[in-house]
């Protein structure tokens, strides 16, 4: 991919509401990817490292999601249904454990918004060629790249297995019962995950590059 202009970056959008800063510039992502706490503003991923810790002293954990851009995308890959870009993506990532939810550009806010507020208003550049002046597509109209940073958020829940006690059901005599789980358990998995959420976004993007005859 990099040998044909594409690049690929995540980092930690949020852990337990805490959010790092707005990724204006899908460049800053090369910075943040030789960072062993993948976050834009340092002060936001102390502050996260925090919560983790409080979690973790508390026998809990947190989640959180991560943000991706993948950028030198072409215009025209992927298909208006099935084989959609967003498809592709998606089921490649929900196979990544504890991932429960992905929005794409705007992502739910656009629920909140007038088309007149959410559409991507079109222009020439420069080099003449088309662009728009907002992303809030992500990158994808109809299941197709549009040639803008194509940019989406993957949803992590807390690692369930936590030293707290918590109630369950025992199985083979059918009655109430406690559990404690022991051993081993990150208490937030997301810093793990961006790079889970690069792996996924690189190799779904193959796809719909071969598929749609852009290699």
């Amino acid at each position: 991919l990099a040998g044909r202009g594409v690049q690929v970056g995540a980092h930690i959008s949020s852990i337990y509401g805490i959010c790092d800063a707005a990724l204006e510039d899908p460049a800053e992502l090369k910075v943040v990817a030789a960072k062993a706490f993948p976050v834009l503003d340092d002060s936001k991923g102390e502050e996260m490292r925090q919560a983790i810790l409080e979690a973790k002293g508390e026998q809990d954990s947190v989640g959180g999601a991560i943000e991706c851009a993948v950028t030198g995308l072409p215009v025209g890959a992927g298909e208006p249904m099935f084989g959609g870009a967003e498809n592709r993506i998606a089921s490649l990532c929900f196979g990544i454990p504890a991932m429960k939810g992905i929005e794409f550009g705007a992502g739910f806010d656009a629920a909140r918004r007038r088309g007149s507020q959410n559409n991507d208003p079109f222009y020439y550049d420069a080099q003449g060629q088309v662009k728009t002046r907002t992303n809030h597509a992500g990158g994808i109209l109809g299941g197709i790249t549009n040639g803008m940073p194509l940019v989406f958020r993957a949803a992590f829940k807390p690692t369930p297995s936590i030293a707290q006690e918590q109630d369950t059901v025992n199985l083979e005599t059918g009655q109430n019962a406690t559990l404690s789980i022991h051993g081993r358990h990150d208490p937030c998995i997301v810093p793990r995950a961006a790079a889970a959420v690069e792996a996924a976004a690189c190799v779904a993007v193959l796809e719909l590059l071969a598929e749609s005859g852009l290699l």
